[in-house]
């Protein structure tokens, strides 16, 4: 049993993170807490688009684009990738609504065609060419990524002010501008979300809304891969976003929520990766899952506890009658 789980040290799971070692766990956290809000707060609108598997397609399909901008510039440059995650994330869309809409082919059926030959035909390109021509793309890192060395990236220098990891500092601006466009683009896209013909007829263009939104939710996925990979991208797109839905039915609230989840699973994936000395990216998803199946259980308003706590109230009730 003790081989299973490791014995519990609070001091050195929970006080020395944000004593001794905060100039470490810190920035830990606060990569996690930023990927899972920029994924959360768009897959807020994947999930209200009924179109969670969309994020998964481009989270996997993104790994040809990945493959051949390295192919092509010979380099690991930020532009490179975010070009040719966004090349893959449009094409991946376009392939999508092609396959669906010029054939009798589901949508579902569609995504499962699009990104499963993408991310084969990622995989062959890795395989063949990334190691070669001094580029060096580890496809593992790709997949499953590694937030546990973000601290030991170098810092950005502006004015020789030291502003954190690079990676830290990148996600923050994809962060920050997925909020400012979330705020500036916000009747589009919550009207486009829920009903697109009464969308066209107050002039908005949802079809413009929707590559839009698909394109940036390429950005969002390609700046996360370096903490967190290809895989557990997805769970951070869909488990904040699903978690908000079960505690609030208005759009405001839930990318508070979203925000909040982001947070508190954050903190807790830290601490717990500490304790069963595992990786911080996984601990925050089976984290942000807690909280997700905690929603759903105890729910004050539609928890599964409520609804099993009334069954039994009217059940003698009905008998009686």
């Amino acid at each position: 049993m003790n081989a299973l789980i490791p014995s519990f040290d609070f001091q050195r799971i929970f006080i020395a993170p944000w004593t001794s070692g905060f100039e470490t766990f810190g920035w830990i956290v606060l990569m996690g807490f930023l990927v899972t809000a920029a994924c959360g707060l768009v897959g807020n609108f994947l999930i209200l688009r009924r179109m969670s598997l969309v994020g998964d397609a481009i989270s996997h399909s993104v790994l040809p684009g990945l493959a051949v901008a390295f192919i092509l510039s010979q380099s690991r440059s930020t532009t490179a990738m975010f070009l040719g995650a966004l090349a893959a994330g449009i094409v991946t869309t376009v392939l999508i609504e092609l396959i669906h809409r010029k054939s009798r082919v589901k949508q579902d059926a569609a995504i499962g065609i699009a990104f499963t030959s993408l991310f084969a035909l990622g995989v062959i390109l890795i395989n063949l060419y990334a190691g070669k021509g001094g580029v060096d793309l580890d496809q593992e890192c790709v997949l499953y990524g590694e937030i546990a060395f973000v601290p030991l990236e170098p810092p950005v220098m502006i004015g020789g002010q030291s502003f954190g990891p690079t990676p830290v500092v990148r996600m923050a601006l994809v962060a920050a501008a997925t909020a400012l466009l979330i705020a500036f683009f916000y009747k589009e896209l919550l009207v486009s979300s829920f009903d697109p013909a009464l969308a066209v007829s107050l002039g908005i263009n949802a079809t413009l809304i929707h590559y839009a939104l698909m394109s940036w939710l390429s950005v969002v996925v390609v700046s996360a891969f370096e903490s967190v990979g290809a895989i557990l991208v997805i769970a951070m797109l869909i488990l904040p976003g699903a978690t908000a839905t079960l505690l609030s039915h208005r759009l405001p609230v839930m990318l508070g929520l979203t925000l909040l989840h982001a947070a508190v699973s954050a903190v807790l994936g830290m601490h717990l990766a500490l304790w069963l000395d595992c990786s911080p990216a996984g601990a925050m998803v089976v984290a942000g899952t807690v909280l997700f199946k905690s929603a759903w259980i105890f729910n004050p308003t539609d928890g599964l506890l409520r609804r099993w706590f009334w069954t039994r109230l009217e059940k003698p009730v009905i008998e009686a009658t």
